[in-house]
């Protein structure tokens, strides 16, 4: 639950940023050639989209938020079943150890083995940890690529000189909203991969 927040808020944060950016190159560029040119008195032509709803309807989103989760799932099940063998192996030990049933030097072997078996289930704990952050930066990646390429192809058409994340609007009139167009273009435009 607290991965899916995790990538959720990530998304959140991505997309903001990645609105933000694309209305400051939108407004850049266009800002050159407003200067010269005389209608540039009529104001600006803005748009703003809800983040929230795009990562939420997004299918991209859903569909790699659902990856990332059965990899957390695993990742978990995997761990919490090595961490029960441990301490399966650890409570044996214990017993044994009460019961007098090995000699010294058995202890001393069986409880490097317990040591060893723990050392390499925190090297695997961090593996899997790295192994699954990598994943979620190269789904944020691909989510930022799509969003800023599909922001940049619809705005050739559009002409908007900012597009805003509605978080960063105070105040604002829903004709400035262009979530749900943005949300349909993305989901026309995505291609789900082959399972």
């Amino acid at each position: 639950m607290m991965k899916k927040n995790f990538i959720r808020l990530s998304c959140l944060a991505f997309a903001a940023t990645c609105m933000f950016a694309c209305s400051n190159q939108s407004a850049e560029t266009d800002a050159t050639a407003k200067d010269n040119n005389a209608d540039a008195q009529q104001g600006l032509k803005i748009a703003y989209i809800e983040a929230d709803t795009l990562t939420s309807q997004y299918k991209f989103c859903k569909d790699y938020t659902v990856i990332l989760e059965k990899k957390e799932k695993n990742i978990q099940a995997t761990l919490n079943q090595k961490a029960q063998a441990l301490q399966n192996a650890a409570a044996n030990f214990q017993q044994k150890l009460q019961e007098n049933a090995y000699t010294r030097e058995r202890a001393e072997q069986v409880q490097r083995a317990l040591q060893k078996q723990e050392a390499d289930l925190q090297a695997l704990q961090q593996r899997l940890a790295a192994d699954f952050e990598q994943e979620q930066a190269k789904f944020l990646m691909a989510f930022q690529d799509s969003v800023k390429n599909y922001l940049k192809e619809y705005n050739k058409k559009k002409k908007y000189d900012l597009i805003l994340n509605k978080a960063a609007v105070l105040e604002g009139s829903d004709k400035f909203d262009i979530t749900d167009e943005i949300v349909k273009g993305l989901n026309k435009k995505y291609k789900p991969a082959k399972k």
